[in-house]
Protein backbone atom coordinates (compact mmCIF):
# COMPACT_ATOMS: atom_id res chain seq x y z
CA UNK A 1 0.00 0.00 0.00
CA UNK A 2 1.30 3.48 -0.78
CA UNK A 3 0.55 6.70 1.33
CA UNK A 4 1.36 9.39 -0.16
CA UNK A 5 1.01 12.25 1.94
CA UNK A 6 2.27 15.63 3.12
CA UNK A 7 3.74 14.74 6.97
CA UNK A 8 2.99 18.74 8.17
CA UNK A 9 -0.81 18.45 7.35
CA UNK A 10 -2.96 18.06 9.66
CA UNK A 11 -5.58 15.94 7.58
CA UNK A 12 -2.25 13.54 6.57
CA UNK A 13 -1.42 13.08 9.84
CA UNK A 14 -5.08 11.75 10.98
CA UNK A 15 -5.07 9.19 8.02
CA UNK A 16 -1.58 7.87 9.01
CA UNK A 17 -2.75 7.28 12.87
CA UNK A 18 -5.83 5.62 11.40
CA UNK A 19 -3.71 3.51 9.37
CA UNK A 20 -1.36 2.49 12.14
CA UNK A 21 -4.27 2.46 14.72
CA UNK A 22 -5.24 -0.28 12.20
CA UNK A 23 -1.83 -1.91 11.81
CA UNK A 24 -1.74 -1.50 8.00
CA UNK A 25 1.61 -1.90 6.65
CA UNK A 26 2.69 0.69 3.89
CA UNK A 27 4.89 2.47 2.02
CA UNK A 28 4.92 6.72 2.79
CA UNK A 29 5.81 9.12 -0.04
CA UNK A 30 6.11 12.80 0.83
CA UNK A 31 4.31 14.69 -1.97
CA UNK A 32 5.86 17.78 -2.46
CA UNK A 33 9.75 15.98 -2.11
CA UNK A 34 8.72 13.13 -4.43
CA UNK A 35 5.50 14.71 -6.56
CA UNK A 36 3.73 12.02 -8.37
CA UNK A 37 4.34 12.22 -12.24
CA UNK A 38 1.54 12.47 -14.47
CA UNK A 39 1.86 8.30 -15.28
CA UNK A 40 1.12 7.58 -12.02
CA UNK A 41 -1.70 10.02 -11.38
CA UNK A 42 -3.31 8.97 -14.56
CA UNK A 43 -2.96 5.48 -13.52
CA UNK A 44 -4.52 6.53 -9.88
CA UNK A 45 -7.08 8.33 -11.35
CA UNK A 46 -8.18 5.57 -13.89
CA UNK A 47 -8.63 2.81 -10.69
CA UNK A 48 -10.45 5.49 -8.71
CA UNK A 49 -13.20 6.26 -11.09
CA UNK A 50 -13.34 9.97 -9.22
CA UNK A 51 -13.58 13.25 -11.42
CA UNK A 52 -9.85 14.19 -12.21
CA UNK A 53 -11.02 17.55 -10.36
CA UNK A 54 -11.05 15.79 -7.01
CA UNK A 55 -7.24 15.24 -7.13
CA UNK A 56 -7.04 18.84 -7.10
CA UNK A 57 -6.13 20.37 -3.98
CA UNK A 58 -8.99 22.90 -4.43
CA UNK A 59 -8.71 24.32 -0.43
CA UNK A 60 -4.68 25.22 -1.01
CA UNK A 61 -3.06 28.76 -1.90
CA UNK A 62 -1.40 27.65 -5.03
CA UNK A 63 -4.83 26.81 -6.50
CA UNK A 64 -6.36 29.75 -5.76
CA UNK A 65 -3.02 31.75 -6.55
CA UNK A 66 -3.27 29.73 -10.05
CA UNK A 67 -6.75 30.68 -10.40
CA UNK A 68 -7.24 27.32 -11.43
CA UNK A 69 -11.42 27.10 -10.59
CA UNK A 70 -11.62 29.15 -13.68
CA UNK A 71 -9.03 27.17 -15.85
CA UNK A 72 -9.78 23.72 -15.45
CA UNK A 73 -13.24 23.12 -17.26
CA UNK A 74 -10.92 24.56 -20.56
CA UNK A 75 -8.09 22.29 -20.16
CA UNK A 76 -7.82 18.88 -21.31
CA UNK A 77 -7.17 15.77 -19.15
CA UNK A 78 -3.44 15.44 -20.19
CA UNK A 79 -2.90 19.60 -19.41
CA UNK A 80 -4.47 18.93 -15.90
CA UNK A 81 -2.62 15.41 -15.14
CA UNK A 82 0.74 17.74 -16.20
CA UNK A 83 0.07 20.59 -13.89
CA UNK A 84 -0.33 18.50 -10.87
CA UNK A 85 2.57 16.84 -11.87
CA UNK A 86 4.65 20.39 -11.98
CA UNK A 87 3.65 20.60 -7.79
CA UNK A 88 2.85 18.50 -5.11
CA UNK A 89 0.81 20.92 -3.51
CA UNK A 90 -1.43 21.41 -6.27
CA UNK A 91 -2.34 17.21 -5.62
CA UNK A 92 -5.15 16.28 -2.82
CA UNK A 93 -3.74 14.44 -0.42
CA UNK A 94 -3.47 12.17 1.06
CA UNK A 95 -3.55 9.59 -1.68
CA UNK A 96 -3.78 6.11 -0.72
CA UNK A 97 -3.06 3.34 -3.49
CA UNK A 98 -3.56 -0.16 -2.97
CA UNK A 99 -3.78 -3.37 -5.52
CA UNK A 100 -7.41 -1.93 -6.97
CA UNK A 101 -8.35 0.95 -4.81
CA UNK A 102 -7.70 4.39 -4.41
CA UNK A 103 -8.81 6.82 -2.39
CA UNK A 104 -8.27 10.70 -2.30
CA UNK A 105 -8.41 12.69 1.05
CA UNK A 106 -9.50 11.32 4.62
CA UNK A 107 -12.89 10.10 5.10
CA UNK A 108 -13.36 7.92 7.83
CA UNK A 109 -16.48 5.84 7.00
CA UNK A 110 -15.31 5.61 3.32
CA UNK A 111 -11.76 4.49 4.69
CA UNK A 112 -13.31 1.41 6.89
CA UNK A 113 -15.49 0.78 3.91
CA UNK A 114 -13.15 -0.13 1.38
CA UNK A 115 -10.36 -0.92 3.53
CA UNK A 116 -11.77 -3.05 6.73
Amino acid sequence: MLFVNYPKCSTCRKAKNWLDEHDFEYESKHIVDDNPTSEELRKWWEMSDLPLKRFFNTSGMKYRELKLKDKLPDMSEDEQLDLLATDGMLVKRPILVNDDTVLVGFKVKEWEEKLL
